[in-house]
């Protein structure tokens, strides 16, 4: 069986004029590799390469790839018109894998609306509850029963799914998906999608990036450990947890064996994760953009490009010039994507999400009463501290950076997730966080008016600047909001009114959520990077469902609270950065 694998694999690097040493994105020929995939891509018959891998099949694979190379014995090179004939004869139109389906336990008024003082925030909030019904799917039976004829993966239970053209589910928008269903009293609901990814731990080893099979060699920050952690908060159901324990413990190790790397400083080894994906093709859901950006690069480099293309997607940051390794001599401000090398520097964010997981795992094998389990946890825990530390701390600056395996040295630029360990709890001791503080207001990130950018650097990917994205200003108001000082605390307060006011107007503008903001504009969606922005949209409304309930006494929709003088441009000088 592996021999009759790259012998397929190597007819397909044939057609595509790469060669591979590694497994595809997946292993079905039709979505993720092969002639069908690169002349239907390459004659650019849709406005996104997604498109095409949704699509349902109409007969068997080998129908349908036995009519293709038929197709192409009388023309080598497919027109678009015969293409377009083909896929009319073979494939349907994405959508048909899924059944109409509405949560059931959704009911009108959760008790938490009744205490967002705001009256218009307050019927805003009913609004997103009530976006849970046009979010979420059920997975025809008939994926289980004939897989071979999709590209999604079945799954057991009904989703919610993010929105817009993700009509599947995501790994890590799934966190703050879930935690916006406990708070709406849909407990089944999140019951359910936390049983899916149980399942695709237990079929695949970790979950995949979404629920497609051409996501299948990557994965997305790891928060499985922490969706138990809210469900276990919201219910207490024990034995709940006590199934599920082993399975997050089969995540973790996945994470552990497979995404980690030891770096010395100070005279000592230390092991930390990065994002790191061996599948050296281009992804099939956006494969002319990996094609075109590999273009003149030798064949080296454009396997090295398209795993770290992956790995950024792994990343969440898809794309960033946070990612970044220049070749060349030039800023980083001029950086291009395809100077994009994820695997090569160790995350500040997934290192504190990974020290987070270990003290929610300490934590729940203590709640069950298995001490040795937990003093194990405990000294993950500990050397994920040293580690941290060690490499990613940096005490003049006062904050964490990522670390760059290629120089050997951290990199400073500004990013929220610079912040992560104040979020994940993962320092050790009050020291860090007034210097945390400090950090950010001299960073000169709060002087937007409609959120926390994701950088300071304009690149055109939707991971930079002018960007915010809802998960980002969660972790750094939920961070700071736990901090005992009196400024962290009204830090906090005042980043989740302009958060909140931000969505409030593009909602009364458009009627509608969003994945992104633009920081300079009330209520202006974002954009940049491989796609428009979309509608929906599942984390954007956990989010602000979160942020109401954590602060609905106090915010308001018509502007912001002054506190300590918090709401002035802190660092003008800022503004030289972003160009």
């Amino acid at each position: 069986m592996h021999r009759l694998v790259i012998l397929c694999l190597s007819s397909v690097t044939l057609t595509l004029g790469v060669e591979s040493q590694l497994p595809p994105p997946c292993d079905n020929e039709i979505y993720c590799w092969g002639s069908i995939l690169h002349q239907i891509q390459t004659a650019k018959l849709f406005n996104d390469d997604k498109y095409f891998v949704d699509m349902k099949l109409r007969a068997a694979p080998d129908v349908v790839l036995s009519a293709f190379r038929n197709l192409s014995n009388v023309h080598p090179e497919v027109p678009r018109d015969k293409l377009q004939e083909f896929l009319d004869s073979y494939f349907e139109e994405p959508g048909t894998e899924f059944a109409t389906w509405t949560p059931p336990d959704w009911h009108e008024g959760p008790k938490f609306l009744g205490a967002i003082a705001d009256h218009k925030l307050r019927d805003w909030a009913g609004k997103i509850h009530d976006l849970w019904k046009s979010l979420g799917r059920k997975i025809r039976i008939d994926v289980r029963d004939h897989p071979e004829l999709y590209s999604q993966i079945y799954t057991p239970h009904p989703v919610v799914v993010p929105g817009g053209r993700f009509r599947e589910l995501y790994y890590w928008d799934s966190y703050w998906v879930i935690n916006g269903l406990l708070l709406s009293e849909m407990r089944c609901t999140a019951h359910g999608m936390i049983q899916n990814f149980l399942y695709l731990v237990n079929r695949y080893g970790f979950i995949p990036n979404g629920g497609r099979i051409y996501y299948e060699r990557r994965s997305q920050p790891p928060f499985l450990t922490l969706m138990v952690e809210s469900y276990y908060k919201a219910t207490g159901d024990k034995e709940f947890l006590r199934e599920a324990l082993p399975i997050l413990e089969k995540e973790y190790e996945f994470w552990m064996r497979n995404r980690s790397v030891s770096v010395r400083a100070h005279g000592s080894e230390h092991v930390l994760n990065r994002f790191n994906v061996e599948a050296d093709l281009p992804r099939p859901e956006s494969y002319t953009d990996d094609l075109e950006l590999a273009e003149g690069l030798s064949k080296d480099q454009k396997q090295q490009l398209w795993m770290d293309l992956k790995a950024g997607a792994e990343s969440g940051w898809d794309f960033s010039s946070r990612w970044y390794i220049q070749t060349h001599n030039h800023s980083r401000s001029n950086g291009r994507l395809g100077e994009t090398r994820t695997s090569q520097i160790l995350p500040v964010d997934l290192n504190a999400l990974l020290c987070r997981n270990e003290k929610t795992l300490a934590s729940f094998h203590r709640e069950l009463g298995d001490g040795d389990s937990a003093v194990r946890f405990d000294q993950a825990v500990t050397r994920r501290l040293e580690a941290v530390e060690a490499v990613l701390w940096d005490a003049e600056r006062g904050a964490w950076f990522d670390y760059s395996l290629v120089t050997q040295s951290k990199r400073f630029e500004f990013y929220p997730s610079n912040l992560a360990p104040i979020w994940a709890q993962c320092y050790s001791g009050p020291e860090f966080e007034e210097k945390a503080v400090q950090y950010l207001k001299g960073s000169g990130a709060l002087q937007f008016p409609n959120g926390v950018p994701t950088s300071l650097n304009d690149s055109g990917q939707q991971w930079d600047y002018p960007n915010a994205w809802p998960p980002l200003q969660h972790m750094l108001i939920e961070g700071f909001s736990r901090l005992s000082s009196k400024e962290a605390k009204e830090l906090a307060f005042d980043l989740a009114q302009r958060w909140i006011k931000t969505n409030w107007l593009a909602y009364t503008k458009y009627d509608a959520m969003f994945e992104k903001y633009d920081v300079n504009g009330d209520g202006k969606p974002g954009g940049g990077g491989e796609y428009e922005v979309q509608l929906g949209f599942g984390w954007t409304n956990g989010v602000a469902l979160q942020l109401l309930d954590q602060y609905g006494a106090t915010l308001t929709s018509g502007g912001r609270r002054v506190c300590s003088g918090l709401l002035l441009p802190l660092v003008i000088s800022a503004a030289l950065m972003i160009h």
